[in-house]
């Protein structure tokens, strides 16, 4: 039983609640219509038993990340749920396509040992092939427009990359042809995220996979999403079309880039490669999502159809949800996270009685504190916090 579930919104009614899971909390709470929280003597300490195996390498850990319940902002007439990625080793979703990618590319002697791998990315494919290429010993090359956040870029330099930067004003199809560049000038191994298959692949093999585990016998209505490459939403809707087709699959894209919703695909060469920058592209603040042309990848679900509604979000939404999931359900997730959730939200209020929705955040927030989303939260004490400190004689910072 979560901490969360116990300060859910007091209902009307006294209301009971009761953990049944193995080796974690047991016992009863009751909640009060005032909002107090009875507890019986039955309440133990959590527990775990550990995982009963040990790892041969932290590329082991990718994937199986939990679904968490959304107790206390979630509307009453429906039960939410978040795919939280961030429990990926490396911090996002894009663990999952970034390793399958190189193996992949091993498996099919692509990839030759000690090859330098190059890619162009906002920062989580990034990261994820970072990690994946210290893991096995590939040099890295990453190609970014720098308007992307500092920390993703120092957090790939950390991880062993060397990082690239291009200008902002080239947006994501300069970084794009950079890496291409590159690749094609030194005989470097290009990664491809937009364009490969092994892309959608690794979603259907186990992001889809992991979503029927998770609601076996259990309705699951609406499954939110957005899109980077278009990836999860081309691999996770093939297996859903088939094996829970009474899902509502729904796509977001931002509100000031609505490349999808325009109508217009943008040329792509013989490879699938975007040779133009989408006109209908504007800069939104949702990093991680919808570059600046349409992905091969994503092209699939587009053309069969596998999402059910496209709705469109503001980063200003994204922004404010996301700071709700992390101040009242302890849930860090970034501005993609809280744009996929605004849109879970929104669909809420329409939604039938008893609806089940689960919404993909894909990373953790830690990777935006130099964007908006952190805007305003301060580094020096609040007044309030001032309070806080004078109101005990000790410890008490000098006053300036």
């Amino acid at each position: 039983m979560s901490c969360a579930a116990e300060l859910q919104e007091a209902p009307k009614t006294l209301t009971s609640f009761e953990d049944k899971t193995p080796g974690l909390l047991s016992g009863r709470l009751a909640q009060t219509p005032d909002g107090q929280i009875n507890r019986d003597e039955t309440m133990t300490i959590r527990t775990t038993d550990g995982r009963g195996q040990r790892f041969d390498s932290i590329l082991d850990t990718v994937g199986n990340t939990p679904t968490i319940r959304i107790n206390r902002i979630a509307p009453p007439n429906v039960e939410v749920y978040a795919k939280f990625e961030a429990f990926n080793p490396a911090g996002s979703v894009k663990d999952r396509l970034a390793l399958n990618i190189i193996e992949a590319a091993e498996r099919e002697g692509r990839l030759q040992p000690g090859q330098t791998v190059v890619e162009a990315t906002s920062g989580n494919t990034g990261i994820g092939l970072a990690m994946v290429c210290a893991a096995k010993g590939y040099p890295l090359v990453v190609t970014m427009a720098d308007s992307f956040s500092v920390e993703r870029r120092k957090l790939m330099r950390f991880l062993g990359a060397k990082v690239v930067l291009t200008p902002r004003a080239l947006k994501g199809f300069g970084m794009y042809t950079k890496a291409k560049e590159l690749a094609e000038e030194n005989g470097w191994f290009l990664a491809s995220q937009f364009e490969t298959p092994d892309n959608a692949d690794i979603h259907e093999a186990t992001t889809a996979r992991e979503i029927l585990a998770d609601f076996e016998g259990k309705a699951l209505d609406y499954w939110i999403t957005g899109y980077g490459t278009g990836g999860t939403v081309s691999g996770v809707s093939r297996v859903l079309r088939q094996e829970r087709p009474e899902t509502k699959i729904i796509l977001s894209e931002p509100a000031n880039a609505a490349i999808l919703g325009s109508g217009y695909i943008n040329t792509r060469n013989e490879q699938h490669q975007p040779t133009e920058s989408h006109p209908a592209f504007e800069p939104h603040p949702i990093q991680g999502w919808t570059p600046d042309f349409i992905p091969w990848v994503l092209q699939e679900a587009v053309d069969k159809g596998n999402y059910d509604e496209l709705i469109p979000v503001t980063g200003a939404d994204g922004i404010t949800w996301s700071r709700r999931l992390a101040a009242e359900e302890g849930i860090f997730t970034g501005v993609s996270g809280g744009s996929t959730f605004a849109i879970a939200m929104q669909l809420a209020e329409t939604a039938p009685e008893g609806a089940v929705m689960l919404v993909m955040l894909p990373d953790t927030g830690e990777r935006y504190l130099s964007t908006p989303l952190f805007e305003g939260v301060p580094e020096e004490m609040t007044e309030e916090e001032e309070a806080i400190s004078l109101s005990t004689p000790s410890a008490q910072m000098p006053a300036e």
